[in-house]
Formats: C-alpha cells, structure tokens, sequence
C-alpha cells in the first residue's frame, strides 16, 4: 500500500510511498496486518481542531486498474485545489490523504482502516472498482464516516449501509442502456457475452444485460467466463465464434478487453463488441489498436458534450495535467465537489452531521451528470452510448432513466 497527500497549500509531512506520477523520497509504509485488526470507532465527534481538514482517498494507482485510480486521483487533486482557492471550507484548507490499495481489495480494506483509525480522515473517496469498494464499505459503515465512490457501479456497494455513497449510475441501468442500444439501434436479435467471473462489476452488468436483451425480444446465444489476469481468450471466442452472434456483450476492463479484441479478430470473430464504462482509458487504444475500432459502451460522460460546464473542466484539466479527462476524471472530481458542496452545507465535520449534508444533495451541477441523489445514496442520472472510431470515443446518444 502506497500513500502520499496533495493539498494546494503548504506540504503536509507524507506517510509512504509517492504516486509514481509524482517524485518522493518517502519511505514505504507497512500495511496494517489485516484489514479489520484495528477495529475503527464511530466518528461520532466533531473532529480535534486543525489548520488543515485531511479527506481520505482510496484508489488503484498501480496494478491492473491504474489508468482508472490516476485519472480519478487527478480529477480529485483538481477539486480540490479550486476549493482552496476559493477559501477552503468553514475557514480552512482540504487536503486528501491517498492509499494506492495496488487493484486489491485486500489492500483497499486495510487503506480505510488506516485512513481512519490513524489519520483520523473526515470522508474517504474511492474506491473505482467496485470489488474494492465492497471491501471497505462495511469498515466506513461501521466507524460511520463517509464514504463516496465516484464510480462503482455495482448496487451492492451502497446497499452495505447509509454511510456509502456514489456519484455514478448503477449497473442496472448501464446493463439496460447497452441492452436497449444493442437491439433499438444496432438491431441485434442474437449476442453473445464474455463476463469475468471474479469481478462484481462485470457479473452484475452481465445479469443485467442477459435479461433487458432477453425482455426486449432479443436471443442471449451464449455466456462465456474468463478470470481477471487471464491472458488467453481463444477457447472462450471460438466457442462464442461458433453461436455466430450479430454482438458480443463485454463488460468487463480495459486491459483485459484490448486482449479479447485482439484474439477475437486473430480468430476471424468479426462481431461488434460492446462493453460498459470499465472501458474508459487511453490505455484501451494503446493496447487494443485497430481491434477495439467500431465497438459501443456506456459510459458517464462524453468530453464532447458543448455544455460550459463540461468544456470549462476539460479546459483546466487539460492545463493541469496536459491531457482531455476521461469519464473517471469527471467523476472523481464530481465526488470530491459534491462531498465538498456537503461539507460546507454541514453545521460541523462529525460523521453523522456529514453524512446527513452528503444524503441530502439535490440537483448539483456534475460535469457528469446532475447529481440528486435518491433514498439509497444512488444519482438519478443519464448515462451516453460512445463509439470508438480512429482511436477515440465519439459520442452517440443520451438515455435517461
């Protein structure tokens, strides 16, 4: 586990390791043994005085979810630095404190223990993957301190208690919206799907989809399973080639999915590929090159969208960190401000005064999406249908819900 903080103020002193995106001389820290050994006390307390108040954030800087933890890190560090310089909140500075929980859930886990039996944070950020985000929900739940996920899409992770929370849309929305693109616009009456079996985010987009393509009308010719880390796809695609599908449903991560693409084309499988928002990474055209051409996904945002709201965050995100934000970006960011928008609104930081201020958010102007959040801390909200034409995603259409 790495850790390090960012704060547009002055350096707080940094426990660990440095995100490799940024230099450090820190030391490594060593993780807490298990997950559940310090066991976290409710934050029922308004926090000890500080010129500073820590957030905590959780996130996959380094293993197989990378591109997605740095670009929500990014998307934080900005919300951040603009909340700053706009005077911080009730008078003081924000900093973030940031575990790289290495695409583990056992080290997500133990991050969040950390973040709150040490570093005594007043809400945590994180986690992208839902997996991970399912390991440390019950830790914030019990020690009742926020915890926002910018982008989980599974629905277990806020039915875990009323302390979770998320800015993005659920899976079985994103499973309807590529169940209903699928057979409305592509007119597909026969797809296969290719699900990984060890991950919550794809077997809930996988029982999603099955079922809205089936009550539409629509033939589910074959379900395959692969392991997250598996390198090899060929038995699972030439089974799948055989079923001779019109589309083949893939709801699973970039660097896993590029792989597929490419085998699946190596074996002549020339069926469109379709997938959710785990697909959301530069490193998918890096790795994927020509094979991912032409596929469809959901997703939260589109850097295309005209809106000032969306240009003028792409604009400066683009002068800090020389690159167009991705849809992890723009939720990282809109977590971070809506958790901020909450801690302004609150009479004092106390995890349940947060946590009511948080549940009570209503109509906030996301860059991906309105965000008013309903009874089980879920935003009502639309999600786009993108293309990958010439190595980028362009835009298609807006469902609602």
């Amino acid at each position: 586990m790495r850790v390090h903080v960012v704060a547009a103020v002055a350096a707080l002193s940094v426990l660990g390791l440095g995100c490799e995106r940024k230099p450090t001389t820190a030391e490594p820290v060593k993780p807490p043994e298990t997950a559940g050994k310090d066991k976290p006390k409710p934050a029922d307390a308004k926090p000890a005085d500080s010129a500073v108040i820590l957030l905590g954030e959780v996130g996959s800087l380094t293993g197989s979810e990378a591109a997605f933890g740095v670009s929500t890190q990014n998307g934080i560090e900005l919300a951040l630095e603009e909340a700053n310089a706009a005077g911080g909140v009730k008078g003081k500075k924000l900093a973030v404190r940031v575990y790289d929980d290495q695409s583990k859930p056992e080290e997500a886990a133990a991050a969040t223990t950390r973040l709150i039996t040490q570093d005594k944070v007043v809400a945590i950020l994180g986690e992208v993957a839902s997996s991970n985000s399912l390991a440390m929900a019950p830790i914030a739940q019990e020690a009742k301190v926020p915890m926002v996920s910018p982008s989980s899409t599974n629905p277990k992770v806020t039915e875990v208690g009323d302390y979770i929370f998320r800015v993005c849309f659920i899976d079985p929305f994103q499973g309807f919206v590529m169940a209903r693109y699928a057979h409305e616009e592509l007119k597909f009456k026969k797809v296969a799907i290719l699900t990984d079996k060890k991950s919550a985010y794809s077997e809930g987009l996988t029982e999603v989809f099955q079922r809205k393509f089936a009550e539409m009308g629509g033939k589910i010719v074959g379900v395959e399973a692969y392991a997250k880390g598996d390198t090899d796809f060929r038995a699972q695609l030439t089974n799948i080639k055989k079923l001779k599908p019109e589309g083949l449903y893939v709801p699973g991560y970039y660097q896993d999915v590029a792989i597929i693409a490419e085998q699946a084309r190596e074996l002549g499988l020339k069926v469109v590929m379709m997938g959710g928002d785990g697909w959301d990474s530069e490193k998918l055209f890096e790795l994927g090159g020509s094979a991912v051409e032409g596929s469809f996904v959901s997703n939260h945002y589109s850097a295309d969208d005209p809106s000032p709201r969306v240009q003028d965050f792409i604009k400066k995100y683009q002068a800090k960190f020389g690159a167009v934000p991705d849809s992890l970006a723009a939720l990282g960011y809109d977590a971070a401000n809506v958790t901020i928008e909450a801690m302004r609104r609150a009479p004092d930081l106390s995890g349940p005064s947060l946590r009511a201020a948080i549940a009570a958010t209503r109509d906030f102007p996301g860059v991906a999406g309105t965000i008013t959040l309903d009874e089980k801390r879920n935003p009502v909200k639309p999600a786009v249908v993108l293309t990958i034409e010439g190595g980028k995603f362009k835009y298609k259409s807006t469902i609602a819900p």
